[in-house]
């Protein structure tokens, strides 16, 4: 039986350890040190590691790992010594966790980053691990991209089914819904989220994997076509806009402002 477990580190990020009890795969492994305590832990080792992007808190661990841990590692070219630089539409297969990888370019929060949607024929519900291309109530800071690939990039993602269980890299899910508060008020699944989230971190627990179905009806990054959303960002602005890629920039200034 697969499982998949968030190994915290840093101050809010994920490592997803994606395991069969035996052996693991770990997605962006930023710091060593809590991963390896897991590793001892539950007596299992890396089979494979997987990167989305070349940032230092998704790959900074990497080395340290391997010098305890030897597994070869895929993601972008860029940042860190991978074994494969993995490309678009590329699957990935590992002996010991039946799942498929499908590679997903997503460029918008860096040039290179990637996302990996994971499952098989057996399983009717895919998951999405997405590093800082999207999460919970957001999406990452456009820190190399343009407003037009990073809403690119998230329309590909908001086609999936929505019974997509989508793994962020990031504990943001609350600050997130603070914001997207500001920007969609009247939105009663925005507010079932939140109240849903807050449960959740009282009880010490994460707040993903989410549903891709929820983050349509609640993100306002994948609603920026929608009338409620352009006309709060032309209203925060003073200036009409046009559904798409003009709120998105719009939404996501904003974001960056608050």
């Amino acid at each position: 039986m697969i499982k998949i477990e968030a190994i915290p580190t840093f101050q809010d990020n994920y490592v997803w350890a994606i395991h069969n009890g035996r052996s693991a795969i770990l997605v962006d492994p930023g710091q060593a040190a809590p991963i390896l305590a897991w590793l001892n832990a539950t007596g299992m080792t890396a089979q494979a590691i997987l990167v989305t992007h070349h940032h230092h808190d998704h790959v900074g661990g990497i080395a340290e790992l391997l010098e305890h841990a030897p597994a070869p590692v895929y993601g972008p070219a860029r940042g860190a010594v991978m074994s494969t630089a993995v490309r678009e539409g590329q699957v990935l297969h590992f002996e010991a966790i039946p799942m498929n990888f499908k590679v997903i370019e997503t460029p918008g929060h860096t040039l290179d980053h990637v996302c990996y949607l994971a499952g098989n024929e057996r399983d009717d519900v895919s998951r999405l691990f997405c590093g800082d291309t999207l999460f919970s109530c957001g999406c990452g800071r456009l820190f190399e991209g343009t407003p037009a690939q990073m809403y690119a990039s998230l329309s590909r993602l908001a086609e999936l089914p929505g019974s997509t269980l989508v793994y962020c890299a990031h504990e943001y899910t609350l600050e997130n819904i603070a914001f997207a508060l500001e920007a969609d008020p009247d939105n009663p699944d925005l507010l079932a989220r939140h109240a849903a989230a807050l449960q959740l971190r009282k009880q010490g627990k994460a707040t993903l994997p989410i549903p891709l179905s929820s983050e349509i009806k609640c993100n306002p990054f994948l609603r920026c076509d929608l009338p409620a959303l352009v006309v709060a960002a032309s209203q925060h602005y003073k200036k009409p806009l046009n559904p798409g890629v003009d709120t998105f920039a719009a939404v996501r200034t904003w974001r960056d402002e608050v």
